[in-house]
């Protein structure tokens, strides 16, 4: 079965709007790339006891689950504490990341021009981005070599942790995507058909939508309905997506339904996803 994926966010620059939230978007369009889909996100500010209770969510969910922001080692930074916490292990310096943090400050060392100084105190206080729960692999990080990593939660589920610098995370999300769930892709695309309603009610619709997808198995109804819009106004786009072929079938059967109650139409859209 294609396991159920999530997204969770950490940081109070999110939370306060100092930063707007690149993440989602771009989970979106690597998943979508992919044949997959992204079903839950979460947003948590830097608080310890709020990030070790949706962490803690994350590991009993089962799902799979990417985590962005907080993994490193400034005082504001607490996922990995936290991860350790929800899952009730303690932390230790990964054999792996310890070795690509160093490789890491062996190389910014020759960029400067200085001497590589492994027992300085700021080098030794890098090391402890490589202190992670007992048991975790590692996501390379091809930007600076600074790792993620990788828990396994109770249920089979893993939570992916990489850094909020989307310049980081996106390649190692993908990566991950890649190496460990390739098996999921789907390689049929998904039609998504549906037509804009004018000035109609979602209650009025409700009944077609509940007996277009009881008969098309396999076949998602949706309606996005919308009280502004620029050009239509009031409206809503009701619509099917799916396998292509069930999807068409239902598209007709919906349209068909909709005939007695004399509505008001804008365009058809079809999209494939």
């Amino acid at each position: 079965m294609t396991p159920t994926f999530g997204l969770i966010i950490i940081g109070d620059e999110i939370m306060s709007g100092k930063r707007q939230d690149k993440h989602m978007p771009k989970v979106i369009e690597l998943m979508t790339a992919r044949g997959l889909s992204l079903t839950w996100v979460e947003y948590v500010g830097d608080s310890p006891e709020r990030i070790t209770a949706t962490l803690a969510r994350a590991f009993a969910s089962g799902d799979v689950v990417f985590s962005c922001g907080g993994i490193g080692a400034t005082p504001d930074d607490h996922t990995r504490q936290c991860a350790g916490k929800a899952l009730g292990v303690p932390l230790a310096l990964h054999p792996e990341a310890e070795g690509l943090i160093r490789e890491r400050m062996q190389d910014t060392a020759k960029e400067q021009g200085v001497t590589y100084e492994p027992d300085r105190a700021d080098n030794v206080h890098r090391l402890n981005m490589g202190v992670f729960p007992q048991g975790s692999d590692i996501i390379r990080n091809p930007y600076n070599k600074i790792p993620g990593f990788t828990c396994t939660g109770a249920q089979g589920g893993a939570v992916h942790f990489v850094p909020g610098f989307p310049v980081m995370a996106w390649p190692m999300i993908e990566s991950v995507l890649d190496s460990r769930y390739a098996q999921h892709f789907q390689k049929n695309v998904q039609l998504e058909k549906s037509v804009i309603i004018l000035g109609a009610m979602e209650s009025t619709l409700t009944p077609f939508m509940e007996s277009i997808e009881a008969q098309h198995p396999g076949v998602k109804v949706f309606s996005l309905p919308s009280v502004d819009h620029p050009q239509w106004g009031r409206h809503i786009e009701l619509g099917v997506k799916g396998d292509p072929a069930l999807a068409e079938v239902a598209y007709v059967q919906l349209r068909g339904s909709l005939e007695s109650l004399n509505l008001s139409y804008g365009p058809e859209l079809v999209r494939n996803i």
